[in-house]
């Protein structure tokens, strides 16, 4: 190997562990805890752009075959990480990101080659390259991760809650009237998926054929109540049923008030019709926790193991949240109804969803519609101990 070869191996080895250093720590990827190599993208012209000019003398095929190589390294090292961390090496965020590896490295040796009568002008051409493919990368994340709407003409999702999720504001009535309608975000991402009707009784609003049922940690409900919502399952409904062992959803009002959600679930007659029982929360278990199911992540809080089930439940994160079949119709039970609580889902990061904690609101829009929730590019979560 000459000593050309050897400069150019060991300026493409330092570029990949630098790239995969970048998505790291940078990208968010340690962070988040997801190992997604599209989180790379938006950084890819750092590293392309210090490659560049180490290597500005070199002949153009061995600037071009040293950069090829970083990125493969690159990749191959992003999918045996992807792999060992999550389970899936992510090969179609792979070949995106190695697509715009090689954009990113044309540019910026077209750039470090450039030489202007000014000296300051690749200096500065080259902070716009960083920053313009930094504002695009994410850009074009934020498309790649958003989720799928219900499709048109869907049916409403019904929902039944003891959550302030409508007029969340705090004050008396006539406070939240002079401040407006603002709705708690949870509600907000549920009607942006899809058409909702939020009702006090399934009595008088039983839900339309094909819809679904969400039940929210509700306040008491009478037994007509609960005759319902297993009548609806029965006949080949879909519901998703939040039934907290333990509440933490913050309390607006003084305690005791009834505008408060209940501290506990008050769905103990339905749950025993069904089955199922839900255990209480030992206060060893009073904290934020994380629950995969089929790869998807959910985070709860104080959330309560179902202690009893039927043999027609299907039992996830260690018995907190089961997947039912009720007659002819399919109920998820959630032991948790903080899982709703907008600091558990929302992005770190206002306005970028694609960077998101969880995919708590997407998994629920795909069990209210067919066909929400759906992405292009999936979130890659790094494994942890199950709970």
């Amino acid at each position: 190997m000459t000593a050309s070869s050897r400069g150019a191996v060991l300026r493409a080895i330092v570029v990949a562990i630098f790239l995969i250093g970048l998505g790291w720590v940078f990208g968010g990827q340690a962070f988040l805890c997801r190992i997604d190599p599209a989180l790379s993208l938006p950084l890819l012209a750092v590293p392309m752009l210090a490659l560049a000019g180490w290597q500005r003398r070199e002949a153009a095929s061995i600037r071009w075959r040293t950069a090829l190589l970083s990125l493969g390294w690159a990749a191959i090292a992003q999918a045996l990480l992807a792999y060992s961390l999550s389970g899936s090496t992510a090969w179609a965020q792979l070949a995106l990101v190695m697509f715009a590896g090689v954009g990113a490295a044309f540019a910026a040796d077209r750039l470090v080659q450039w030489r202007p009568r000014l000296w300051l002008l690749p200096w500065l051409a080259g902070l716009l390259l960083v920053a313009g493919w930094f504002g695009a990368g994410h850009a074009l994340l934020a498309i790649l991760y958003r989720p799928a709407a219900a499709p048109a003409g869907s049916p409403a999702a019904t929902v039944l809650t003891g959550l302030p999720l409508r007029w969340s504001g705090e004050g008396d009535m006539a406070a939240m009237i002079a401040a407006g309608m603002r709705d708690d975000p949870a509600l907000a991402r549920i009607e942006a998926a899809g058409p909702v009707l939020l009702v006090d009784s399934l009595v008088d609003h039983v839900p339309p054929p094909g819809g679904a049922l969400l039940v929210a940690h509700p306040r008491a409900l009478a037994p007509r109540e609960l005759v319902a919502i297993d009548a609806f399952v029965r006949g080949g409904g879909r519901a998703v049923v939040l039934a907290d062992a333990l509440s933490g959803w913050p309390a607006r009002h003084p305690l005791g008030d009834p505008r408060n959600p209940p501290v506990t679930s008050l769905l103990t007659p339905l749950l025993d019709h069904w089955g199922v029982v839900l255990g209480a929360v030992s206060a060893d278990e009073i904290e934020p926790e994380t629950a995969d199911i089929d790869g998807i992540r959910l985070r709860l809080f104080s959330a309560g193991r179902f202690v009893r089930l039927s043999r027609q439940c299907r039992a996830y994160a260690h018995h907190r949240i089961l997947q039912c079949r009720i007659g002819r119709g399919e109920v998820w039970l959630v032991g948790d109804a903080d899982l709703l609580f907008a600091p558990f889902w929302q992005p770190v990061f206002p306005g970028a969803a694609h960077l998101g904690q969880a995919d708590t609101m997407e998994w629920l829009s795909g069990r209210l519609w067919s066909g929400a929730g759906q992405r292009l590019v999936h979130p890659l979560w790094i494994r942890r101990r199950s709970i």
